[in-house]
């Protein structure tokens, strides 16, 4: 199985046209990134106006979490992930392991309130960790190395791989991080701010006491899929930058989204 470490520069590749298979699997990305940014995500976001003052509602001791711990719940998904990926014997989860888990976890949180949201928040950013290191191994890459688990916290924070321009940002789909302590801590300070926004609408939307336990696993399905998706792009977008070269990738990516999601 390829690693990261394994592509040669992709800007030492000659710029020829992309064949007809790999434009395909360039477009089936676009529509995935279209899907990923789809209807539920934007319910989830509109619903977020309002649910911004509840935010500022939540008790403080949990407002105090999602300020000062989000970065700790980052380090320890990263930490755990590495354990779970340095011992293949470990059980699959399948195709629907993270689906259900997520269902069931997002349930009992929302079950008891805020109180069981707050403690089922660590299992459920390990699982959204876990999902995206299965989509990491789908495209080739080793789900328990260092650069494949970075990338996944960068994924947490990561908006898209187009840029506020009309230009591709490059380093979405970049293969070549260095990957030590300090550049972790950086990545986690980068990522934390924008996944305890994320998290603190979960935390609102489900210690509103009508929603409840249906809430709570929608929600994590919800976004679960987003992470998969993002994770799919980002991952699925890598692999072919080591064979294609980012420059033809990202202009043939950045026609591909300009396109309408039918066509």
């Amino acid at each position: 199985m390829p690693g990261q470490g394994d592509a040669a520069d992709p800007d030492d590749r000659p710029e020829d046209a992309l064949p007809a298979e790999v434009q395909a699997e360039i477009a089936t990305l676009a529509r995935r990134l279209a899907r990923a940014n789809g209807p539920v995500m934007k319910v989830m976001n509109r619903v977020g106006g309002g649910i911004e003052t509840r935010i500022a509602t939540l008790p403080v001791a949990v407002r105090r979490v999602l300020d000062t711990g989000t970065a700790e719940l980052l380090e320890r998904a990263y930490r755990t992930a590495g354990i779970v990926g340095a011992h293949p014997g470990m059980p699959d989860a399948g195709a629907w392991g993270h689906w259900v888990a997520a269902a069931t976890g997002g349930a009992l949180g929302g079950f008891g309130g805020i109180g069981t949201a707050l403690i089922e928040l660590p299992a459920t950013v390990t699982l959204f960790f876990s999902a995206m290191q299965k989509v990491a191994g789908e495209h080739g890459f080793d789900p328990g190395s260092e650069a494949t688990r970075l990338t996944c916290i960068e994924i947490f924070g990561a908006g898209g791989p187009l840029a506020d321009d009309d230009g591709v940002n490059t380093s979405f789909f970049s293969a070549r991080i260095a990957v030590n302590g300090a550049t972790l801590q950086a990545v986690i300070r980068q990522v934390a701010p924008a996944l305890a926004i994320v998290l603190g609408r979960k935390l609102a939307t489900q210690a509103v006491p009508v929603l409840g336990a249906a809430a709570g696993a929608g929600i994590n399905l919800a976004f679960l899929g987003y992470y998969r998706d993002m994770a799919h792009v980002r991952f699925g977008l890598m692999r072919l930058v080591n064979r294609h070269g980012a420059k033809a990738v990202g202009e043939e990516f950045r026609v591909a989204t300009a396109r309408p999601v039918g066509d």
